[in-house]
């Protein structure tokens, strides 16, 4: 299981020892946000560019913005490894999965909980993340959607139908208390953002985390 915890929830005032504080995570994770796909606006390339500066962690970069397709290259430059899209914001989602793979990233999709799960089907062939967004994205703290359980079930039953490897990740409400069912569910990555940095630091939550999820294998 691959943890990746969420900077949207962390000190940007402190950002680099913040980073520091979860250097034994797999991932980061980034939410941009343009305040048009959804109603906030969070951080953009010059807060990517310096995470990536600050930590050789692999960047995690979803973009819930609309037409992501103009901003690809420019997320690619400033340090992304993995760019994640969502199927509600782009006319032509197989071309924004191609033009993040020429970019030499991994492609990554993702829907919002109440477009049914039948709009990614068509591309879950091309992709190496799937996103299942638990909670209405555009802002940290809200509450797991407890439906998301069941859109994890299915979606593990389609990529192994596939064959494909790609990562399975949810995103919204994770924590020490739903980490194991999210897992047993067949989610392969966890982003948590509150869970991590907002009780007693990055370090402490990460391995809270990591503790909830004893007996799962580490990918």
């Amino acid at each position: 299981m691959k943890l990746a915890p969420s900077l949207l929830a962390c000190d940007f005032t402190r950002l680099g020892e913040e980073l520091r504080t979860i250097e034994e995570a797999d991932w980061a994770h980034v939410d941009v946000m343009d305040g048009q796909f959804v109603p906030n606006i969070s951080f953009g390339l010059p807060i990517l560019a310096a995470a990536r500066r600050a930590s050789g962690l692999y960047m995690d970069v979803h973009l819930m913005i609309e037409s992501p397709e103009r901003y690809l290259r420019d997320f690619a430059e400033a340090g992304a490894d993995g760019l994640t899209v969502h199927v509600e914001s782009t006319r032509h989602i197989h071309r924004a999965v191609q033009m993040i793979h020429e970019l030499g990233k991994h492609a990554g999709v993702t829907l919002n909980p109440g477009t049914p799960l039948e709009a990614v089907r068509p591309v879950l062939g091309d992709v190496d993340t799937v996103l299942v967004m638990s909670v209405n994205p555009g802002f940290g703290g809200q509450k797991f959607l407890s439906g998301s359980l069941e859109r994890v079930r299915t979606l593990r039953r389609w990529l192994d139908e596939l064959g494909s490897e790609a990562v399975l990740q949810v995103d919204g409400g994770v924590s020490a208390a739903n980490a194991h069912a999210l897992a047993e569910a067949g989610a392969t990555c966890l982003v948590a953002g509150s869970a991590v940095f907002r009780a007693d630091g990055g370090a402490a939550g990460l391995e809270r985390l990591r503790t909830s999820l004893t007996g799962v294998p580490q990918t």
